[in-house]
């Protein structure tokens, strides 16, 4: 079964007034996001997502003009000699670079679905996992910066629906992120697990305010206070308390750049995303040099529930899942444009689709309801 064609669509859609969200890196204007078809010679065709990075034009260019020529041919269920391929030719010559490894993760999950599908097994089977319940909290693109009671009201629509917890976004002011989240914790009480993440907004000196108080708080992680590759400030900051541990991990490319977190030992948890950190093949030798060292996986999530889906999937064949990111924004249509991919339980857990392959029907229709916008999807926070 041979690959005979690769095909990116970029999708994207307009947020309306009152329906942004406010965060560390800005207020979002549009969501982007990126699917790739992957075509067969036995007529088996898979989908996968590609996370769009800033600029979605880019990245489909990048996996038409420079990714595909090299894999259409290829056998396509060698997800390692693609991924060989792709770091030989894109990755190792000029360096690990987002655009290819996000290239890559959209082809090599459409890989997998059709893996998948050509076995008649569902995702979590193929890779060697189980129907299993996985704790989920409430993520996404959500619980951003506003009042504190409509915070916490927000919050306990979530409790509500069977989520056990919640990700407030910090990097506003540390004054206005501490008030925050001692009330959201006053309200929601100590049964409810509390998750920060401050989008890469902090300085060290606003991690020392607030540590001290997510430690109180008890929160489960405080997730990049920094920019990725600063590294220096990660290991300052995982010296001020060992109360909170630092997450990390969405915007970091391959096992190599996992590597360096390691080596810098201050991340104690970490955060892949599959349309981003070279796809579920590389996301399985993430998780094996996590879970050598003891280090819980908090896979990223991304815009369409074709990422939701394969993430739970590759959530229940790892060892060291700690929680799904549960996408749940109140006005998505990407996310549901293929139907569900998860539901909360009571319980606040979800778990996998029973379909082959990653289990999302992909109806090609809908894509022009969402054609592409060009432009920021921010409005930049300076």
């Amino acid at each position: 079964m041979k690959i005979t064609a690769i095909t990116a669509i970029p999708l994207s859609f307009r947020l309306d007034q009152g329906k942004t969200v406010t965060m560390g890196i800005g207020s979002t204007t549009k969501r982007d996001a990126i699917i790739v078809k992957v075509e067969t010679s036995e007529g088996i065709t898979g989908y996968g997502e590609a996370h769009p990075g800033r600029s979605p034009g880019a990245v489909v260019s990048l996996i038409h003009n420079t990714l595909a020529p090299m894999l259409i041919g290829m056998q396509a269920t060698d997800c390692i000699g693609v991924w060989k391929r792709v770091h030989r030719m894109q990755l190792s010559s000029h360096g690990v670079g987002s655009g290819a490894s996000l290239g890559l993760a959209g082809i090599d999950m459409a890989l997998w679905d059709i893996r998948g599908k050509a076995a008649n097994m569902p995702l979590y089977e193929l890779l060697g996992g189980s129907k299993r319940r996985l704790p989920a909290y409430a993520g996404g693109i959500s619980l951003g910066y506003q009042p504190k009671e409509s915070l916490a009201e927000e919050a306990q629509e979530y409790v509500a629906r069977g989520y056990k917890a919640v990700k407030l976004r910090l990097g506003d002011t540390a004054a206005k992120d501490i008030e925050r989240v001692l009330h959201v914790r006053k309200v929601l009480g100590d049964d409810i697990d509390i998750l920060t993440d401050a989008n890469t907004a902090y300085t060290i000196a606003d991690v020392r305010r607030v540590l001290p108080v997510l430690a109180e708080i008890k929160a489960g992680w405080l997730e990049e206070p920094f920019a990725c590759s600063d590294f220096a400030s990660y290991r300052e900051a995982a010296k001020i308390t060992s109360l909170v541990p630092i997450a990390a991990g969405e915007n970091h490319y391959t096992r190599f750049e996992f590597a360096q977190l390691l080596e810098a030992g201050s991340v104690r948890i970490w955060q892949p995303d599959l349309s981003k950190c070279g796809g579920i093949t590389e996301g399985l030798a993430i998780a094996a040099l996590a879970s050598a060292h003891r280090i819980p996986m908090n896979t990223h999530s991304s815009a369409t529930g074709l990422n939701h889906a394969a993430t739970i999937h590759f959530a229940s064949a790892i060892e060291n899942t700690q929680y799904f990111e549960a996408c749940v924004s109140h006005y998505n249509p990407l996310r549901d444009m293929f139907g569900v991919s998860f539901e909360i339980g009571k319980d606040g857990c979800v778990e996998p689709l029973d379909k082959p392959g990653i289990g999302i029907e992909v109806d090609e229709s809908i894509f022009a309801k969402y054609p592409l916008i060009d432009g920021p999807g921010y409005v930049v926070k300076f």
